[in-house]
This record gives structure tokens, C-alpha cells and sequence, in this order.
């Protein structure tokens, strides 16, 4: 039976005990929820010294706004996350996560989620010792992200892992050092979202290590804009090795489709392609062979770009677009690492670009740099088009 839970700020739980503080009440509503509850949070600031966890199937939360209903965890002793959640059928809304000592918000293991109008902040701005995710949703299937809003994640403010049937729209991430991630997942719609002064704006990686391959991601009409960000992530974690000013990276992953977006004041590039030889959180060159190092299918159309590339956010980047347009010089709106599979299969597209007069330079880092191009011809090429994701909720 569904019933709807309204948390107050204080409850009397007998007529003549001393009221239960909200911290207290909403850790116990989320301990014995049932399938069907709606639990209501008052309007407020309410401060946990531990993480909360809610592990009940069909259940929604819902505060009553991100700027008025506000977890914080700023004096968080314990536990990993701030809201952990192991659930299906699972809509958290409206409402905000702050300060949490881990990722703010974790939903593992669960289908047919949505977070939507949530909040997710490090109160301090950037710094290495906030928590690594805001908004973290892994292993899912029928995901809906929408409407939210990310600040200052040590890793990433909005990621999706290990999953499936995923769209992230209308959102909007700022100041952390990934913006947005769709890593190792398969069919995933990144749209109407806005990426600005993160260090990397939209990233579609895949990484070793994890059984499921991602592919067939489309990215598409986001504002992704000034990116610069100097990178303040845990050394040795994959995104330590993003280099502030990335637009949209795409890294060692297939049919990834980049249409529409508009990609301005970007210091690196406004898009940046690589393998995962040439990454360099890698610290290794050898990878296990079912992993595939190479991105292919990359096809990017239809972009408004400018204003990119004129104060690359690496050492050797620099060193590089100094040698190729000299030190007043920017490189060009795409770069790519240049690597391609030895045993790329005959017809197999690497990357296609039809965009206007948008440049791609490939930086040929499979033979140290020793002949970059900008030559276009070989990316006159079209790749058939991806599926629109459709979801069954929302």
C-alpha cells in the first residue's frame, strides 16, 4: 500500500516523550520504508554525522526544493557516501547533498531510477578533499538524470557507470573536475545540459578493469563552455589525467555521436579524443585483451565551436602547440591522439567530421609526435546514426 511519510523537523513518537530530531525521525523512515512510501522532507538545513541508506525497492524522496530541503554532511563522521541507496524503482527528488565526506549521492545496483531536481555541492568549491561524486548511479538499467545540479566533486559531478538505457538531460555542472561522465554504459543520451568551468566538461570514457564494455553514447545540444579549471583530483584516479580546458573527451570508447553542442572558450580543445595509450592517468601500457584501447565510430556533426585550444592545460600539450602554431598559436577546435588499432578492420571508421570548417588535429602520439596533421580527408566519412534512447519512466 502506498503512503506518503512527511518527516517534520521534530516528532513526538508518544504523547509525553521529548521530541525525535529530524536526523533521527528520516534515518528511521528510510530504515523501515516500505514499497510504495513517498518520503516528504520539511524545508530546511539538517546535519548527519554518518551516512544514510535506504535499501527498499519502490520508494520516492522528495524534499521540497534543492535550494530548501538541504542534507548536509559537513560534519560527516562515518560512512562512504551521503545517501546510499540500493533499490529499483527508486525517484529521489528535489532536494540537496552537501559537504558529504564520499560521493553525495549512490545508487547501486538498481532499475528504472530517477534523480531529478537534486543538488549536489562541496560547499568550499574545488578542492582534492571533497568527495569524488555527486551524483553516482552504477549498475543500473533505465536511468533518468534530469534537472540537476553539480558543484565541486573531486571526480565527477554527475556520472553513470556500469549501466544501461540512460539519459542525462537538463542538468547543469560546474566547477568539478569532470562534469558530466557516462563511463563503461551502454546507450546513453547526454542532452540540454550545461558543462562550465569544470576541468573537463562531458566525458564518455570506458576503463580497463570493469566486465562491461560501454558503447553508443550520443552527446548532443549542450552549452559546454570554459572548462579551465586547473585539474584537483586525487593523483592516480582516471580523471587526475584530464587536462583542464577538455570540452568533450571521448576516450577508448565506440559509436559515440557529438552533434549540435555549443562548444566555446575551451583551453585545451573543444573536443579531445584519445586511446587509452595515450591517457595519462594509464601508468601502464599493457591492458588486458579484452579490453579495446581504441575509440572508433566517433562522428561529430552539426557543432557551433569557438574560441579553443589557446592555453593547452598540459605541459606537453603546450610544448606541442607551440612547436605546431607557435607560442601566440591555439590548436584547432578537435584533437585526436592519433593511434589506431593495428588491426583495425578493413572499413571500419575512426572518426568521422562533418562540421563546417572545424579543424581536427591528430597529434600522432603513437610515434611521439612526429608528424601531427590537420589534414581532413581522411574524416570525410559519414557513420550511421544511433537510436534515440527512450525510457519507460519519467
Amino acid at each position: 500500500m502506498k503512503k506518503t511519510i512527511a518527516v517534520m523537523a521534530t516528532t513526538l513518537l508518544f504523547a509525553c516523550a521529548e521530541p525525535v530530531p529530524f536526523e533521527e525521525s528520516f534515518r528511521a523512515a528510510l530504515e523501515t520504508a516500505q514499497l510504495g512510501d513517498v518520503i516528504e522532507i520539511p524545508a530546511g538545513t539538517f546535519s548527519f554525522d554518518r551516512s544514510l541508506i535506504m535499501n527498499t525497492d519502490g520508494v520516492t524522496i522528495r524534499g521540497q526544493g534543492m535550494d530548501a530541503s538541504v542534507l548536509s554532511f559537513k560534519g560527516q563522521l562515518a560512512g562512504a557516501e551521503g545517501l546510499s541507496v540500493s533499490a529499483s524503482d527508486f525517484t529521489i527528488e528535489d532536494l540537496a547533498i552537501e559537504d558529504a565526506i564520499g560521493d553525495a549521492l549512490k545508487v547501486n545496483e538498481g532499475s528504472n531510477i530517477i534523480i531529478r531536481r537534486i543538488r549536489t555541492e562541496w560547499t568550499n568549491g574545488p578542492d582534492v578533499n571533497n568527495g569524488a561524486y555527486g551524483i553516482y548511479p552504477v549498475q543500473t538499467t533505465n536511468v533518468l538524470i534530469e534537472d540537476n545540479v553539480a558543484i565541486a566533486a573531486s571526480d565527477v559531478g554527475i556520472y553513470v557507470g556500469q549501466s544501461e538505457q540512460i539519459i542525462v538531460r537538463g542538468n547543469r555542472a560546474e566547477y568539478n573536475v569532470a562534469g558530466i561522465e557516462v563511463e563503461n554504459s551502454v546507450g546513453a543520451d547526454v542532452y540540454n545540459n550545461v558543462a562550465v568551468a569544470n576541468t573537463g566538461g562531458i566525458l564518455v570514457f570506458n576503463m580497463p578493469g570493469i566486465p562491461k564494455r560501454g558503447y553508443g553514447t550520443r552527446v548532443f545540444d549542450n552549452d559546454v563552455s570554459n572548462n579551465n579549471t586547473a585539474n584537483f583530483a586525487a593523483p592516480g584516479t582516471a580523471v587526475s589525467g584530464v587536462p583542464a580546458g577538455s570540452g568533450i573527451m571521448v576516450n577508448s570508447n565506440d559509436n559515440v555521436e557529438i552533434f549540435n553542442n555549443r562548444m566555446s572558450g575551451n583551453d585545451t580543445a573543444n573536443i579531445v579524443i584519445s586511446s587509452y595509450f595515450s591517457a595519462n592517468y594509464a601508468g601502464q601500457r599493457e591492458v588486458a585483451a579484452e579490453f579495446d584501447p581504441y575509440p572508433e565510430l566517433i562522428y561529430i556533426y552539426d557543432n557551433q565551436m569557438s574560441g579553443s585550444g589557446s592555453q593547452p592545460g598540459m605541459d606537453y600539450l603546450v610544448t606541442l602547440r607551440d612547436a605546431i602554431f607557435g607560442p601566440e598559436g591555439a590548436f584547432p577546435d578537435i584533437i585526436w591522439d592519433g593511434v589506431i588499432d593495428p588491426n583495425k578492420p578493413e572499413g571500419r571508421e575512426v572518426i568521422c567530421v562533418a562540421n563546417g570548417d572545424a579543424k581536427l588535429l591528430s597529434i600522432d602520439a603513437s610515434n611521439e609526435f612526429a608528424n601531427p596533421t590537420v589534414d581532413m580527408t581522411p574524416y570525410q566519412c559519414q557513420i550511421e546514426k544511433l537510436t534515440p534512447i527512450e525510457l519507460s519512466i519519467g
